[in-house]
Formats: structure tokens, sequence, C-alpha cells
């Protein structure tokens, strides 16, 4: 099994290279993986101390900064490598300040994983949800080295847990400590003989918790929504914009204002976007000079705003379930209390699950069910104040994965 798994690595790597012919961005991973190690040589020396935090992409980072900020503080003098598998997480948080280096993480070969580990030499590792790298994690148990996995998520139908997934539960027990999301995930990896775990929750919660402390003001925003209800659209993709753009072309109630935050935002997409609208929207490239409350639909083609734009809507409709691209974060609009709307597929987000049962999220699956759940929380006040309310007690509730999390590192390093 471990000789197949190398060989996969080893396809894998090349069927990358042809596929990056043709993929921007995987061409973005496949370039930058190939100056990583010149990157860590030119930062690094044998005598730094250093910390090793993982995430696959954006959503993992946002899980994991929490923890990152943490040992930031606890480790002054350390130096932080930060590493992406994928190129939206890197090229977003390729600036991160926490970190000294941030860097793609090569792929999964036993020589990267060597070669990585020589250079490094992490005094802590922490990954994030899902990474599970067999050899890299094997090097890391071989040196007696320290490792934790945070916010992690198990299935029953991941190799972990069926025969032929031997490497990867192998893997597992590289890790000092597992701390997972939910209780079937601990479950699940007691099955397998596993049982450093820790039910903590998801870091998530404390992140979006703390937005409530920090200044949300946007100027701007208020002069566009002048006390008008208002509908925020996070991270949409064009299943989620067709949607919506035929609610917002044909609504005929009270004055509505909407803003929506594209999650790609090439000036194509955002040109399509404006044409279809048949209403007066406005790009947040083009606010300046304007009268912004001339406006009924607000563009946000820029990233960076959108956790704060959300402290002014009254709605919230969050993108990426439409389709199957992957639900953005619901707990950013959460947090504020106020009802969020999301599409119909959102299998693999169990806080999805959560926050339906709970009763604040409400997915919806076409054109009408969206209009007639709009309409219900437009023209109903105190519903919407109740839905909003539930999200709010749930985030509330939720929080916590930080101090867990703290408490065991302050205890064990």
């Amino acid at each position: 099994m471990n000789l197949l798994y190398n060989i996969a690595i080893q396809l894998a790597k090349l069927v990358l290279k042809l596929l990056s012919l043709f993929n921007n961005k995987l061409k973005l991973g496949v370039d930058g993986r190939r100056e990583t190690f010149t990157i860590l040589e030119n930062n690094l020396s044998k005598d730094d101390n250093t910390l090793w935090f993982h995430c696959a992409s954006l959503g993992e980072y946002e899980q994991g900064l929490p923890i990152f900020n943490i040992l930031r503080e606890d480790y002054p003098k350390h130096k932080i490598v930060l590493t992406f598998f994928s190129p939206s997480g890197f090229e977003i948080r390729k600036n991160a300040p926490f970190a000294d280096v941030v860097v793609y993480l090569p792929l999964d070969s036993k020589s990267n994983a060597k070669r990585f580990i020589d250079i490094i030499n992490p005094e802590l590792t922490v990954f994030v949800k899902y990474e599970i790298w067999p050899n890299y994690l094997s090097q890391i148990k071989n040196r007696g080295l320290n490792a934790i996995l945070i916010s992690a998520v198990f299935r029953d139908n991941q190799s972990f847990f069926k025969w032929y997934g031997s490497q990867t539960k192998k893997a597992l027990f590289a890790f000092d400590h597992i701390f997972t999301q939910n209780e079937d995930s601990k479950k699940l990896l007691h099955s397998i003989g596993y049982n450093q775990v820790t039910v903590s929750g998801d870091t998530r919660f404390d992140r979006v918790n703390n937005q409530l402390k920090i200044d949300n003001n946007l100027p701007f925003i208020e002069a566009f929504i002048n006390n008008t209800l208002c509908i925020v659209v996070g991270s949409s993709w064009p299943e989620d914009e067709t949607l919506l753009i035929d609610f917002i072309n044909n609504y005929k109630g009270e004055p509505l204002k909407f803003i929506i935050a594209p999650h790609n935002i090439k000036s194509k997409q955002i040109e399509t976007l404006q044409d279809n609208l048949k209403v007066k929207s406005v790009l947040f490239s083009n606010k300046e000079h304007q009268n912004l409350k001339q406006f009924e639909v607000f563009i946000l083609d820029t990233i960076g705003l959108l956790s704060k734009v959300y402290s002014y809507a009254d709605i919230a409709y969050v993108g990426g379930a439409m389709g199957n691209t992957g639900l953005h974060n619901i707990l950013e609009p959460a947090v504020f209390g106020i009802p969020v709307i999301i599409g119909k597929n959102y299998s693999k987000f169990p806080e999805a699950f959560d926050m339906i049962k709970h009763g604040g999220v409400t997915s919806i699956d076409s054109s009408k069910t969206l209009t007639m759940h709009l309409n219900k929380l437009i023209t109903d006040d105190t519903f919407r104040s109740k839905i909003g309310l539930l999200n709010q007690n749930f985030i509330n509730k939720n929080t916590g994965a930080l101090l867990k999390i703290s408490n065991y590192l302050k205890q064990n390093n």
C-alpha cells in the first residue's frame, strides 16, 4: 500500500504538470511548489526555532488563524512557516502577518517530505481539518517532533476507516493530539484505536465571534443602504447569481438594497453580473463621486470587506451550495444575528446541517423557494428577528474551541 501511494503521488505530479498547461490556477500551484525549497533555504537557518502551520486552502486558514495568532504571541522568537496546498489560499494569504515564510507545500513524496522537514525541523506542527499527508507525517513521527490536528472532521466513508486505508490510518497516529469538531469524529477515531482526541468544536466560531469586537464601520456602505432593508450576498457563484438576479429584477415590494460580493471578481464575470441586472447598480471600484443611495445594487469587486459588510445585512445569502464548488462561510453573517440562506448542496458542511436543524439557516433549491423565503423574511420583521436570534445563539453556544486547544498547548509545550 505504501508503494502504491508513492506511485500515485508521482503520477499526480505528472498529471498536475500536464493540466497546468491549460489551467492558470493549477499553473500557479505547480510553479509555486517549484520555488518552495529555494524560498525556505533563503529564509531559514539551522539555528532557527520554527513552527509549521499547514492549511489546504483559504477556509482551513480561517479555521486555523485563531490558533496561529496565539502561537505567534507565545513564541515571538520562533520563525513561523505557513504552507498552503491550493492557490486560492496561498494567493490571498501569502502576506499573512504572523508568518515569517509562506510557501506552497510540495507534493507528498518521500524525498520532498524528508527535504522539507530537514530544512524547517519544526518544534510544533499544526495541520487543519482534512490535511493528512502520510510522508510528511511519517517524517514528523520518526523524528519525535510534535504535531496536532485541529478542527478535524471525519466521515465513515474516508480511507482511514476502510480496509485499504492502512497508510492514511497510520498517518493519523503521527499526531500527538487531534481536536475534532464533533462527537461522531471522535467515535470514528476511537474505532481505529486512536484515543488522544478531544471534541473542541470548530475554531471558526471563535474567529467570527471576534468580529463583533472590532470596528466594522464602512461609511460608503451606510451611504448606499440609507436606512433601507439590506440583503447581502456573500461569495456568490454564477449558479447563485442566476437565482438572485431573477429575484432582484422581479422584486416589486418595499424599497430594498442588495450588496453582492462575487467569489470571482474577474472583470468579465463582474461585467456579466452587472449587465444582467435590470436595476441600477454600482461597483466598489467606481463608488467615488457617486450618489450611492440612488443605486439598488452594490457590487463588491474587491476582497477583504465581506466580513464587515455582513454587519450591515438584515438578511444574508451565502454562495457556493447551489453548484458544487462548496459552501462558503455561513458563520460570518450568522454572528451578527441575521437569517442566512444557502443552496442545496451542503452535505460536506456539518455546521450547515446543525444550523438548519437549529432553525437559523434555510436551504433553497430553486428560484421559487428562494423567492418564497425571501418574501417572508422581508415582510415579517418579527419572523426575521426570531430567525436571526437563533443564529446568534448558536454561535455563542459553540464558541470555546480556542480555549480548549490553547489550554492543551500550554500544558504540553
